[in-house]
């Protein structure tokens, strides 16, 4: 019996198209924090907001998004955030106090937030119900890619022709994302009058949320603080140890690796189960983060940047996938809507919490507390979901 395809034309572009804000959102995420260390002399924990207010932003947008974007429409919601996030890029530049740099920031992410939902809810939505565990590993390596290509072109550019430079870089990809999502069609769901009335109407927490995406996306809020250590303090804390050469390819060895992992795990996922993917991924990720807080050399940081791949990369598009799995279909857009403000919500909180806790523990100390609280969350995925999936794996295996 042949597979049904995933990679379709509309596939294809809505790819393309989430490429180029997530490699917006890493090329500005990774050289904020010093940005404004160095414009605006601000403290850590300042710095620490100004590249965490744009997730802040998206954790809001999303709230409205996951709730109102079948009923406006896709292809509207798209075009709207896209030209957004335009605008919202080229405001950057005549950017003259911390204070407005939030702003702006703040504005950058509520647009950020509107078009990634729409697009991850596009994708899965395209994809074959069979086939979204190895669908949605490819889609998500769009942005992988972007999370090797942006802080390393970040930092070539912040370091050779100033942060302007990078300003400009952002709005050329957000050009380019508006382009290539308008080259393709943008599939609508298909609603019935009740399901629009229930979106339209309330504003209960189920409104806002589907309640069954929630267990598992709880993982990524302590998930998304563990990575944001990495992607808002890497930098800062290569030169504190001497290893910035080093650091200018971590992203580069996370995206190889990252590769090669997501589409294995996808397949895994979908023929083995879940928990065949995650439980193996939280424990690389608290030894990538282990390996972060006592490196010595360059090989040690990025052998951190590999399992980090294994760890973090294939744990986001496996729970992604679970939250869309637990969830009615025509409640997709606000599964994964609850998946990615829970991400953000902890990405968001991440930089600025960290701020406050390096002063008194250090970058080393720091890292090494994040590796402990990850490994936690083996046990936190067993009670919330593990243990349940396990019991499925164990009925489907019975049934064949």
């Amino acid at each position: 019996m042949q597979q049904e395809k995933i990679w379709t034309k509309d596939f294809i572009v809505l790819i393309t198209s989430n490429f180029f804000i997530s490699l917006t959102f890493y090329l500005l995420m990774t050289s904020m924090a010093l940005y404004a260390v160095k414009t605006f002399q601000s403290s850590q924990s300042s710095a620490g907001l100004a590249a965490s207010i744009f997730i802040i932003g998206a954790v809001f947008s999303r709230l409205i998004a996951g709730k109102y974007v079948d009923v406006i429409g896709r292809k509207k919601t798209l075009y709207g955030g896209l030209v957004l996030f335009l605008i919202s890029s080229l405001l950057y530049f005549p950017v003259e106090s911390l204070a407005l740099l939030f702003v702006i920031r703040f504005v950058h992410g509520l647009a950020f937030g509107v078009v990634s939902t729409v697009l991850a809810t596009a994708a899965m939505d395209s994809l074959p119900i069979a086939r979204r565990g190895e669908g949605n590993g490819y889609f998500s390596l769009s942005s992988a890619l972007a999370t090797a290509v942006g802080p390393f072109l970040a930092l070539f550019l912040s370091t050779n022709y100033g942060y302007n430079a990078i300003f400009l870089g952002g709005v050329i990809f957000s050009i380019l994302a508006l382009g290539s999502a308008m080259l393709g069609h943008v599939k609508e769901p298909k609603l019935t009058v009740q399901d629009r009335a229930l979106l339209k109407s309330g504003f209960k927490p189920g409104d806002f949320f589907e309640m069954s995406a929630v267990p598992v996306s709880l993982i990524m809020v302590i998930a998304g603080i563990g990575y944001s250590s990495v992607v808002s303090f890497i930098n800062s804390y290569a030169i504190e140890i001497d290893l910035t050469n080093a650091a200018a390819f971590f992203f580069v060895v996370y995206a190889i690796f990252l590769f090669i992992s997501r589409p294995i795990a996808g397949k895994l996922f979908d023929s083995r189960g879940e928990n065949t993917v995650i439980y193996p991924s939280l424990i690389m990720f608290a030894i990538s983060l282990l390996l972060v807080g006592i490196a010595q050399n360059g090989l040690t940081l990025l052998l951190a940047g590999a399992l980090l791949a294994f760890g973090f990369g294939t744990l986001m598009s496996s729970l992604q996938t679970v939250a869309v799995k637990v969830a009615p279909h025509n409640r997709i857009a606000l599964a994964i809507s609850t998946f990615y403000i829970c991400l953000d919500g902890g990405m968001g909180i991440g930089p600025y919490i960290i701020g406050l806790i390096v002063p008194l523990v250090g970058f080393r100390g720091m890292y090494l507390i994040l590796a402990a609280i990850v490994l936690s969350l083996v046990f936190l995925y067993y009670q919330l979901h593990g243990r349940k999936a396990a019991a499925e794996q164990r009925y489907k295996q019975i049934e064949a």
